[in-house]
């Protein structure tokens, strides 16, 4: 899988841009280390599904590039979204939360 961002070739870790970041989460369903999968659609939705058990959320971006995320009823994060690059190829991306720090790798299935 490599979607094509609008400005060309991308370095790893490299964050993706505003404009490319629907392109980037709806390229394919996204894999973590844990096994957990993720899929977004262009239209704000997600579903991230550990261990089997589906949870349904909602997305966005913000005008500076940020991720956005909601969890009903209450929960909401935002990340720097960054490309995962091997080979010249990109083949994921990573979230890092905005509080925690905490990065998050998934890799296109």
């Amino acid at each position: 899988m490599d979607p094509a961002p609008s400005a060309g070739d991308v370095a790893d870790g490299q964050p993706i841009d505003a404009v490319d970041m629907v392109a980037a989460l709806t390229a394919a369903q996204l894999v973590f280390q844990d096994g957990a999968t993720q899929s977004f659609t262009a239209d704000g939705r997600t579903t991230y599904v550990d261990r089997g058990a589906p949870s349904v959320g909602e997305w966005s971006v913000t005008g500076d590039g940020t991720f956005a995320s909601f969890w009903p009823p209450t929960y909401r994060a935002t990340y720097t979204v960054r490309w995962i690059v091997e080979d010249g190829a990109r083949v994921g991306v990573s979230f890092t939360d905005a509080r925690s720090g905490i990065r998050y790798d998934g890799r296109y299935r």
